[in-house]
């Protein structure tokens, strides 16, 4: 099967316009998960929520993520790429603006779920609509991409407590980035004309498929990566805490490491782009992970906390555009990649569901997240022997 490259879609909108909508787009891919750490002592106190229920209001979302991806694409069959993922966000603009009200703490989790469903539809269609769109400027578009969901996580997580003393209200700051979700929804919804998705998946002609121990190896990699993420963005900030720095300061910490993982977001996937083959760039970051984890674990104070949310900020923040690079390499078609990506995240975002709430186990039982980042920092090892064998050569003999 040879493997040429397509030309980006003839479409009105320019790259850089496309560009822009979708940073807008990805900016509300993680504030209603962001900004759980920082107040978590509000949640605490107004829905008396331990670790473990706490570790639900990540792990739930992130599930109905992995599980939302196998839906998707049938979904888009039905309603079109277009509107579903202009749903979508109105899913998220409402699952934000419902934590305005009093609710209990099993309500409180369905608008966790909502969320989650409203996030899953948009990445699962998101990286086949870039493809399409930009062509051999995939890469960087997707680094800006996935650049701006990291950077909506370090917005929300640092402005969480300050909108929380602003409006004297943390269920008015979780709220409030519905308002952004809204104005997503409608810029997207003016694009229609422009990126002319209507027709995109209607047919359902036989396509090529992946061997199973390919589409195993880059789940496994996406949830590996996807594990050290989540369980970052839930529980630094009461990591943070237990060292002695307040629920401000905490939301400081994550929302710096989240703008390195911004900076590392555009520069690694720009690396990438100059070779085919992703894997030196891909072993760089996940070496600086390994080492957050550790050094984080091990030396969280010394000389600073700034040195492993250095480390660790660009390696999550260069792993995870570049996991999803990796499996959209693996085939030109943007609808066949578009499949390839979507049942990685399917899986991926599955498993790595249930490391927050583990790791939460874990601080209940033990009073510290130190082993958990070990453990984080330990299966980085599995994360090399994987990305070994992502050798773009041999991607045309990956499929059936």
């Amino acid at each position: 099967m040879e493997h040429t490259w397509q030309p980006p879609a003839r479409t009105s909108l320019s790259l850089l316009t496309f560009t822009g909508l979708c940073v807008l787009v990805g900016l509300n891919l993680r504030p209603s998960l962001a900004v759980i750490g920082p107040l978590t002592e509000h949640l605490q106190l107004a829905l008396a929520m331990n670790y473990t229920r706490i570790s639900l209001l990540t792990l739930l979302p992130v599930l109905v993520m992995g599980l939302g991806c196998f839906v998707a694409m049938p979904l888009a069959r039905r309603l079109g790429v277009h509107q579903l993922v202009g749903i979508a966000l109105v899913l998220i603009a409402l699952a934000d603006l419902m934590r305005l009200f009093d609710l209990g703490w099993l309500a409180f989790l369905s608008t966790a779920l909502l969320g989650g469903a409203g996030i899953a539809l948009v990445q699962a269609l998101m990286p086949a609509i870039i493809k399409r769109q930009a062509g051999e400027r995939m890469a960087i578009t997707m680094g800006w991409y996935i650049t701006a969901i990291m950077c909506g996580a370090a917005l929300s997580s640092t402005l969480a407590p300050i909108l929380t003393d602003t409006l004297d209200s943390w269920r008015h700051s979780m709220a409030s980035w519905g308002l952004l979700a809204a104005v997503a929804a409608l810029f997207w919804q003016g694009s229609r004309r422009g990126l002319a998705l209507s027709a995109e998946y209607s047919s359902h002609s036989p396509r090529p498929t992946l061997v199973p121990g390919r589409s195993a190896a880059l789940a496994v990699f996406f949830a590996l990566a996807g594990t050290g993420y989540v369980c970052v963005l839930a529980w630094l900030p009461p990591y943070t805490m237990d060292l002695g720095f307040s629920a401000v300061e905490s939301g400081y910490l994550l929302g710096y490491l989240t703008c390195v993982e911004v900076v590392a977001g555009l520069l690694f996937p720009s690396l990438a782009q100059r070779s085919s083959d992703r894997r030196p760039v891909i072993f760089l970051v996940l070496g600086l992970t390994m080492a957050g984890f550790l050094v984080l674990a091990l030396m969280p104070q010394t000389p600073s906390i700034l040195v492993p949310l250095t480390l660790l900020g660009l390696g999550i923040g260069g792993q995870f555009p570049l996991a999803m690079i990796v499996a959209m390499d693996h085939h030109p078609d943007h609808q066949v990649a578009g499949q390839i990506v979507g049942r990685v995240q399917g899986y991926g975002y599955t498993l790595a569901a249930f490391s927050p709430l583990l790791a939460g186990v874990a601080r209940d039982l033990l009073g510290t997240f130190v082993d958990v980042w070990l453990v984080l920092a330990a299966a980085y090892v599995l994360l090399f022997l994987l990305a070994a064998e992502f050798n773009p050569r041999h991607y045309h003999r990956q499929f059936r």
